[in-house]
């Protein structure tokens, strides 16, 4: 695809994605400042502009951008924000969540996703992120505790661990159901103590898996 034609399928999935009502002017905005192209493979480069998931390395996916939008203005960003991101992928979604909050600390089971998200960004000259290689149901305590949590990946619940990383009035985001199927994608704030959430539309993630990936 050259420039040209990028451009004008960039500008096309931007007309669609405000046609559709998926964010707001700001998440939209920051949208519309990364190239989705470049956090896909050679292979699929050509599907970048359209609205669908697309396969990346290591057996992922990177959310179709409607979904992206959806996630990230459900998290209210702000600013002063510092997010976790559980499941870096391709890089997409963290680049979006640096547009909008002040820090984000991103983690991913695989090395060789996580290399790659870090060059991403670096093309982007994006500072403002942390990439780590850990299991992501432990969440990062040594940087935390964090104003929003976003998970990339279908959990039958809330790590626990997580919910004692989020400041009060805090937010997640996250698919929550079994890992064959169709999951909830549910906003939840952090109210005295406890979670008081709410379903945002049937999604599907791959799963979050236990560990670290002995390769790649």
């Amino acid at each position: 695809m050259n420039e040209d034609a990028e451009a004008v399928a960039r500008a096309e999935l931007m007309m669609h994605l405000r046609s559709r009502n998926a964010a707001g002017r700001a998440v939209l905005a920051a949208i519309e400042t990364i190239p989705r192209a470049l956090f896909l493979p050679a292979g699929h480069k050509s599907l970048a502009y359209q609205d669908r998931a697309v396969p990346i390395d290591c057996g992922q996916t990177i959310s179709q951008p409607t979904v992206v939008a959806m996630m990230t203005e459900a998290l209210e960003l702000e600013p002063h924000h510092r997010v976790l991101e559980i499941g870096t992928g391709s890089g997409y979604q963290t680049a979006v969540l640096c547009r909008l909050a002040r820090h984000v600390v991103s983690l991913e089971r695989f090395k060789l996703l996580s290399q790659l998200a870090q060059e991403r960004l670096s093309v982007l000259s994006i500072t403002n992120a942390t990439l780590a290689v850990a299991d992501g149901r432990h969440g990062w305590p040594e940087e935390g505790p964090f104003d929003r949590i976003l998970i990339t990946a279908a959990t039958p619940a809330i790590p626990a661990a997580l919910t004692k990383q989020m400041t009060p009035g805090a937010i997640i985001v996250a698919p929550l159901g079994e890992p064959d199927g169709e999951q909830s994608l549910v906003k939840a704030q952090l109210v005295d103590g406890a979670l008081e959430g709410e379903a945002l539309a049937d999604v599907r993630f791959v799963p979050l898996v236990p560990g670290v990936a002995n390769a790649l």
